[in-house]
């Protein structure tokens, strides 16, 4: 996975590239905000993000905050990096869109277990997509019937584009993924049916038994 980071202290920049990368991933390495943003800015940006706090130009909270604003369609996890240690000054970087924050100088341990929660949701995130892509996808394939269905009112049956009258199952058949199973209901077997049988009975008693 690819993490970007901005950081305008050398020293800090170093050491958080260099953990990274010994933990298996690839950075991006930026040194201040305005940097950070335009690379956040790119077709496809890196899916997490830390950010120092205190940053010449742009400092970390403002590119947060533009990263939300911004219309994208790849939500980017984003980690505050920060020397503030204030609740007020804590909240206010979650409200301007920041996922998480860690406390400079960083606790290796505690770096890369907020890293590991932001990778597992930003791989959340990207299987929910894919399956919501897939979903999209599977829908534009199934068959709709719409508009008005001449019927015969006597034996029921349609008549489709070409003026030719056929069963009903037959055109639902042809035009979703319904498939039928044919039984008689019980009136039509109470109506139909039954006086059927009730006659080829009575046909086979009157018949003339052969010498």
């Amino acid at each position: 996975m690819r993490i970007l980071i901005a950081e305008d202290d050398p020293i800090s920049r170093c050491m958080l590239e260099a953990t990274l990368k010994n933990w298996g991933y690839d950075v991006i390495v930026t040194t201040n905000g305005r940097e950070a943003w335009e690379s956040l800015q790119q077709e496809d940006p890196p899916s997490l993000a830390i950010l120092d706090w205190m940053m010449p130009g742009l400092d970390g909270v403002q590119v947060c905050r533009k990263v939300r604003e911004a219309p994208s369609r790849k939500r980017i996890y984003i980690i505050l990096l920060t020397a503030k240690g204030e609740k007020d000054d804590i909240v206010a970087g979650l409200e301007a869109g920041a996922d998480d924050y860690v406390a400079k100088p960083f606790d290796r341990a505690e770096l890369r277990a907020r890293v590991n929660v932001g990778v597992r949701i930003v791989e959340l995130q990207q299987n929910l997509s894919e399956h919501v892509k897939e979903l999209v996808d599977a829908l534009s394939q199934v068959k709709q019937l719409q508009g008005i269905l001449p019927i015969c009112s006597h034996c029921k049956k349609v008549r489709n584009d070409q003026d030719y009258w056929q069963q009903v199952e037959g055109y639902i058949s042809a035009h979703t993924e319904v498939q039928f199973s044919h039984s008689i209901c019980p009136q039509c077997y109470e109506t139909i049916v039954m006086p059927e049988l009730e006659r080829l009975s009575s046909q086979e008693v009157t018949a003339p038994t052969e010498l």
